[in-house]
């Protein structure tokens, strides 16, 4: 007698495989994607130049923008309450950092970094804005008059 073979289940044939698409490069998509990044950087480019709205860059604009916050700084305003006087503090703080900024890209904007510098320190010493931070004010701003 023959030993008795396991059973095996028939094979079903195993389907055709789908012919594949033939592959498409990159090459076109990162070229579309470049020429919308130019197009797009040149438009804004050109929109900078055509409106004035181009950003100021160096000393120059870091004394225009300290002077610009001095202008609009309310200094009996710096010990009132809420967010009047938070915003007059950020922008005393923003005129002592662009004047000091000025002053290390331009060493001729240095006399307005230090009236400002010592207007800061000032208030920051006695916590109220006394004769002598009035003062020092004063002559920073009598320094962005001549700007």
């Amino acid at each position: 007698m023959q030993p008795q073979q396991p059973y095996q289940a028939p094979v079903p044939p195993t389907p055709p495989t789908p012919p594949t698409p033939p592959a498409r490069g990159r090459g076109p998509l990162v070229t579309a994607l470049l020429v919308g990044l130019l197009v797009g950087g040149g438009g804004v480019g050109a929109a900078w130049a055509l409106t004035g709205d181009t950003p100021d860059a160096g000393a120059a604009g870091d004394a225009r923008g300290a002077c610009d916050a001095l202008a609009v700084l309310d200094e009996s305003k710096l010990a009132a309450k809420g967010k009047e006087g938070e915003q007059m503090m950020y922008r005393f703080a923003g005129a002592f950092d662009l004047a000091t900024a000025a002053a290390a890209g331009d060493s001729s904007y240095k006399p307005l970094a230090e009236a400002v510098t010592r207007a800061h320190h000032r208030r920051l010493q006695v916590f109220e804005v006394n004769a002598e931070v009035k003062k020092d004010l004063a002559e920073a701003r009598r320094i962005c008059a001549d700007l």
